[in-house]
């Protein structure tokens, strides 16, 4: 009898005790990255291939300002390239080489912060502002062609999608997709013979190495 009495009043600890450990640990609170990052983007593009640099600085919880630089090679649609017996390539009809250098200044917004952990933030980005369209004879050696190269006024832009990996707060790490648009202000430039171009597109995938402060 003595036992069961010890058993019944055992019983009722056992089960707050059981319901302790079943207990949901405590949300871990969101990681706080630095307000400020600064890097390079190393661009692919349909034209070749680029660089970038960039800066932002973190306006809200899931919202950043940025301003970025690049250049980047742009072609024509309709150009084709071959490769000749002795190993030389070469576009028949091109007149011109086409270099973009745009300047933006943008926002980038964090997406499904509530969803996905810290490991990889996802984020879509807009940015838009001036661009310099380089051309450069394209009969002429690569560099030494840029000594007669001229400068085309544009404005343009650029809509993204891409996502920052890793937990460090110190290196930034990701990868983008954008597709960028720019439209010449003056008369069009001729890239190939008799074809002239105000309007110029293309996707772009970005590597970004930088640091956070």
């Amino acid at each position: 009898m003595k036992v069961f009495l010890v058993f019944l009043l055992l019983l009722p600890m056992s089960f707050i005790n059981a319901q302790k450990i079943g207990e949901m640990a405590p949300e871990k609170p969101p990681e706080v990255f630095p307000d400020n990052s600064w890097g390079v983007d190393i661009m692919f593009t349909e034209g070749g291939f680029g660089l970038g640099t960039f800066y932002r600085n973190k306006l809200g919880q899931n919202l950043t300002g940025f301003v970025d630089f690049s250049i980047s090679e742009t072609k024509d649609d309709r150009e084709i390239n071959y490769i000749d017996y002795w190993g030389n390539s070469f576009t028949p009809n091109k007149v011109n080489r086409a270099f973009m250098l745009p300047l933006n200044f943008g926002i980038q917004y964090r997406v499904f912060s509530d969803i996905l952990t810290e490991n990889l933030r996802p984020h879509i980005s807009i940015g838009v502002g001036p661009t310099i369209l380089l051309t450069t004879p394209y009969d002429e050696e690569f560099f030494s062609a840029f000594g007669r190269g001229k400068a085309n006024y544009a404005i343009g832009g650029y809509i993204g999608f891409g996502a920052n990996m890793g937990t460090s707060k110190s290196n930034l790490i990701g990868l983008n997709v954008r597709y960028y648009h720019t439209q010449l202000l003056g008369d069009g430039i001729e890239l190939m013979t008799n074809s002239f171009k105000k309007s110029f597109g293309q996707f772009t995938l970005m590597l970004t190495i930088g640091i956070m402060y």
